[in-house]
């Protein structure tokens, strides 16, 4: 009988040390994960330094108008000509991962790109952002291209807008076009009413091709509130059909960007979660009620319209439609063959050959 307890008590007792042990690995494993988050949150951001003795590769915060703009300056010369980049969105911030696609563009340009009001590192925990608009925005870019021609000593900067970044773009050109070279807008917004509806039968044809019943039902039955403004093509049936981007994965450059990448860390992540959450409903809603080719049908400068030709987010063709009723002294519909709604990314050798060769245009 005693040998036959003492059978039974020994994994009994073993038992109950291997359920301290997990319960001790569960704890430092837990603890470890937080102090990772933690670690994360707090974890310094930089970008890259580029080789050359004129090179310039900065990241940091700039006082714009009583808040603070997360600004990131990237070239191989400080003195190459300057681009402001102005990304969409709204609220949407390309600096977590634009640099994978720019290096051709920094052998000869100044870059810069920068978070908007409000957007990814330029949002700030116990800020009022209900005041944000398009003209606060634009006044926003003004000071910033002011900012960049003080600091590098030039008197213009070429401006580039993408996507809903082309609406501010616009605005700022058409107001304060001494302060700008060129207008170059990719992925260029017009009457988005009309671009909805173009993207919305691409979609549902495409949604035909492919015998998707879900696809078409659900399309049908959003077509009234899309012609009435009151709501956009759904951006998954954009992307699933090839209407968003053909060469490059968006949305997964985003989260590697934000895993990999040393512009962002995660508390900026939150940052730009917050920022979208706050800003694209109204701000989209603005464009919807004043359409871009409503407010500026003359810019002063050369202006460019740069689309891929498998662009639905923002129609292809409607944005040429609005081309050819712009007046201004020089203007161009600029078609990438293979691309959607980023050819600056999805193509960018060859967009890096037009620019330069735009550029030499303008320059002569």
């Amino acid at each position: 009988m005693l040998c036959c307890r003492r059978f039974k008590l020994i994994p009994r007792t073993r038992r109950r040390r291997l359920k301290r042990q997990i319960t001790k690995l569960w704890k430092i494993s837990i603890t470890l994960l937080v102090l990772l988050l933690v670690a994360g949150m707090i974890f310094p951001t930089w970008t890259p330094s580029i080789k050359g003795e004129q090179s310039i590769s900065l990241l940091e915060q700039v006082q714009i108008n009583g808040t603070g703009h997360e600004v990131m300056i990237r070239g191989k010369d400080r003195r190459n000509p300057i681009i402001i980049f102005v990304h969409g969105g709204p609220g949407c911030s390309e600096i977590p991962y634009v640099r994978q696609y720019q290096q051709l563009l920094e052998e000869h340009f100044t870059i810069i790109h920068y978070d908007q009001r409000g957007s990814g590192k330029s949002y700030h925990f116990f800020e009022d952002y209900s005041n944000v608009t398009t003209d606060l925005l634009v006044a926003d870019l003004l000071a910033l291209t002011d900012y960049a021609a003080k600091k590098f000593g030039q008197k213009k900067v070429l401006l580039i807008g993408h996507s809903f970044g082309t609406y501010i773009g616009m605005k700022a050109a058409a107001q304060a076009p001494e302060r700008f070279t060129a207008y170059i807008g990719i992925g260029q917004v017009s009457d988005q009413v009309r671009s909805e509806l173009d993207g919305w039968e691409y979609t549902m044809e495409q949604a035909k091709l492919a015998g998707s019943v879900n696809d078409v039902k659900r399309l049908e039955q959003l077509h009234a509130s899309i012609a009435r403004g009151e709501q956009l093509t759904p951006r998954d049936l954009v992307r699933k059909y090839g209407g968003a981007a053909r060469l490059i994965d968006d949305n997964m450059d985003y989260y590697k960007g934000f895993l990999l990448h040393p512009e962002y860390n995660l508390l900026d992540v939150v940052r730009f979660l917050r920022g979208v959450s706050v800003s694209q409903k109204p701000l989209l809603a603005e464009e919807a009620e004043n359409p871009i080719d409503q407010i500026v049908k003359r810019l002063e400068i050369p202006c460019y319209f740069v689309m891929g030709k498998y662009d639905y987010m923002t129609s292809a063709k409607v944005a040429q439609q609005y081309l050819n009723t712009l007046d201004a002294p020089k203007k161009d519909f600029v078609l990438f063959e293979k691309s959607a709604h980023y050819p600056q990314f999805e193509e960018k050798e060859q967009f890096a050959e037009w620019l330069n060769q735009a550029w030499s245009e303008l320059a002569m």
